[in-house]
């Protein structure tokens, strides 16, 4: 996966050369925020998370992972990647389970099958509304808000795991190396 990452994502030299980051470009280029290391890897991954399921529009989560990785010293390219979870195909379960989970959790009664219903008649902004005025937008909002913190801590300890699981299996492959040349060269 960190190859295709890299390979799929515009190198330093692009993006300084970039019209929009070039005023930005002595902040964002800072190679704590390129680097893939143990601190910045699980925090970037946890913070494409939050953003990818609660902003849901394609164009400004990247943008939005991006900015938000310079106070939080996370790696941008795994913030942008993480994004990606909420994409059109899962952007409609998301919506649908983060009323039931705003449902389960605040006590609400919003109907989720209203919205697909909303969705196959393609109901005009005025329905819309009406559907939101009632028990709906503090559902569907607190409900992403609560899948966004358990999907960022999910995705924290997960990448945080694989690092020092990958960290460990290189550790290992050096001291059985060693152990070869030592034993080769009694």
């Amino acid at each position: 996966m960190m190859r295709w990452i890299r390979k799929h994502s515009p190198s330093r030299d692009e993006l300084v050369k970039n019209r929009f980051i070039k005023p930005f470009a002595g902040r964002v280029m800072h190679s704590y925020l390129w680097k893939f290391n143990r601190r910045s890897v699980p925090r970037g991954a946890a913070l494409g998370m939050i953003v990818g399921i609660i902003v849901m529009i394609p164009g400004f989560q990247i943008i939005a992972s991006a900015l938000l990785a310079l106070p939080f010293r996370a790696n941008i390219p795994v913030a942008a990647a993480t994004t990606f979870t909420s994409n059109p195909l899962t952007t409609p379960f998301i919506l649908i389970g983060a009323v039931f989970v705003g449902n389960g959790v605040f006590g609400l009664e919003a109907d989720p099958g209203h919205f697909q219903t909303l969705v196959d008649r393609q109901a005009g902004i005025t329905e819309w509304l009406a559907w939101f005025a009632t028990d709906a937008a503090p559902a569907l909002l607190g409900g992403l808000m609560v899948m966004a913190v358990v999907s960022a801590a999910i995705a924290y300890l997960l990448a945080d795991w694989f690092w020092r699981y990958r960290v460990s299996r290189k550790w290992k492959k050096r001291r059985l190396a060693m152990a070869d040349q030592d034993d080769s060269g009694e």
